[in-house]
């Protein structure tokens, strides 16, 4: 039951928005900003969330006299609002979006509701892989170009939040498929588009073609005067591009071909040619090694020179940027076994591209919330490169089956500190124990960040 203190906190709305009701679904980190920020605006806010509610968001909506419930619905409350912000994580097909729609009430994102009230310049990334990466070293080169940027969207602290409470001058937002879902209105000055496989297909009717028009929304109301930087070997990416008007200005980056603009790869130089901007660097200096990150790096690149930023504070940041936590994030070694925590990679693809980088014998950590994965991708670098796979989820029986001819050894397990431990005894001197899970993680875990952390915590236990 809901604490009855909670929903009748603020019974009088405030002015500017002319009190009018806003309902916002999900007291997560982008709903409870969004509260925040509606409340400023002069709304009447409502949260409601089907689930419990985390203690310190509820702190925070207590704190600032906010009206919530926490799981439940309550449907009289909600069709009474003039719009509603959907945290990205609630299906279109979920019985209270059905009826707000039926009601002819409109359901945006919170980044769409944010955008209207900021003038800040705005790049905007997105794709299946790779993007936490991207944005993050995009946000560190700028600021370490002196730029007053904030860093939002999937990533930190929610963007209506920084909006209502930071001044910058430009953001550097990752979004997500189901954020883009929401966003109408909402311009990117610079959209990146970074690659676009097979990731989330159970919340878009397993149809590949419906899962690309989302990511294509990053491009949508860009006019001559804004940028679209995309990936020229993303098959996916130019064939989205083939029935679709883009008006923005385009920068492809290619490690297969050469451009007159955009990155390309030359005798081992990224090579990055905007009109009024050259520039060059050796892969081998770059921070993040592997392939995938010299496309990320490419993507950061050509935003920054777009922005003409030195071309020397764009080499220092690229050299000295340290990843993200939980991407290819090395925990230690013990007993020259070394252990790799890429708990962030929740796709096929995202595992394929970490096992790619890998340059000794892996044991190989899979398994979780199964998405409608394919696995086939990954079968020539597990024979060449896995000699054990470690299945951590309540459900293995796909990848035994997808990968039962390829490695002699296939073990279950329930816990992070079980397949560390299971791992750590099939390794030996000189290999790599990598978790690259290829999967959801709520089937055990609270998220890929608690995955990640266990088996962190694990490692240490060895």
């Amino acid at each position: 039951m809901t604490d009855k203190s909670n929903t009748s906190l603020q019974k009088q709305p405030l002015q500017g928005a002319g009190g009018a009701r806003l309902a916002i679904l999900g007291a997560g980190e982008s709903g409870v900003g969004a509260a925040y920020l509606a409340q400023q605006q002069g709304y009447d806010v409502f949260v409601s969330d089907f689930g419990a509610i985390a203690t310190h968001y509820k702190d925070q909506l207590q704190g600032w006299k906010i009206r919530f419930e926490e799981n439940q619905h309550t449907e009289a409350e909600i069709l009474a609002a003039v719009e509603v912000i959907k945290s990205p994580g609630i299906a279109h097909k979920a019985p209270i979006i059905k009826k707000i729609k039926e009601k002819g009430i409109p359901v945006i994102s919170e980044i769409e509701f944010a955008g209207r009230y900021t003038d800040a310049k705005i790049i905007g990334i997105t794709g299946s892989n790779g993007k936490t990466t991207t944005t993050s070293l995009t946000h560190f080169i700028l600021k370490n170009a002196g730029l007053n940027v904030g860093l939002a969207g999937n990533i930190g602290r929610s963007f209506a939040y920084q909006v209502a409470t930071e001044k910058y001058d430009c953001y550097v937002l990752e979004l997500s498929s189901f954020m883009l879902d929401d966003m109408y209105r909402f311009k990117t000055d610079i959209a990146v588009l970074l690659n676009i496989t097979p990731d989330h297909l159970d919340r878009y009717e397993y149809k590949m073609e419906n899962y690309a028009a989302s990511k294509f929304r990053v491009t949508q109301n860009q006019t001559a005067n804004d940028v679209f930087i995309y990936c020229a070997d993303d098959p996916e990416t130019i064939k989205g591009m083939e029935n679709r008007t883009i008006n923005a200005r385009q920068f492809p980056f290619t490690i297969e071909k050469k451009n007159l603009t955009g990155a390309y790869l030359e005798n081992d130089n990224i090579v990055i040619n905007t009109p009024q901007e050259h520039f060059e660097m050796s892969i081998t200096e770059l921070a993040l090694q592997g392939k995938h990150n010299i496309y990320n790096s490419m993507a950061s690149g050509i935003v920054a020179k777009v922005l003409e930023l030195r071309n020397d504070t764009l080499r220092e940041s690229l050299a000295t940027f340290k990843n993200i936590e939980h991407r290819l994030e090395s925990v230690g070694k013990i007993s020259g076994i070394s252990f790799i925590n890429d708990s962030k990679a929740t796709n096929v693809n995202s595992t394929w591209y970490a096992l790619e980088s890998m340059t000794s014998d892996v044991v190989l950590i899979l398994g979780g919330v199964d998405k409608g994965n394919d696995y086939t991708m990954l079968k020539d670098l597990v024979k060449q490169k896995v000699k054990a796979i470690v299945c951590l989820g309540k459900d293995n029986q796909r990848i035994h089956d997808a990968f039962e001819d390829d490695v002699d050894i296939i073990i279950n397990t329930s816990s992070a500190a079980e397949a560390a431990q299971t791992a750590y005894h099939l390794a030996t001197k000189g290999d790599t124990v990598l978790l690259s899970p290829a999967c959801a993680s709520f089937d055990l875990f609270k998220n890929y960040e608690d995955r990640g952390n266990q088996f962190k915590a694990a490692v240490k236990e060895l």
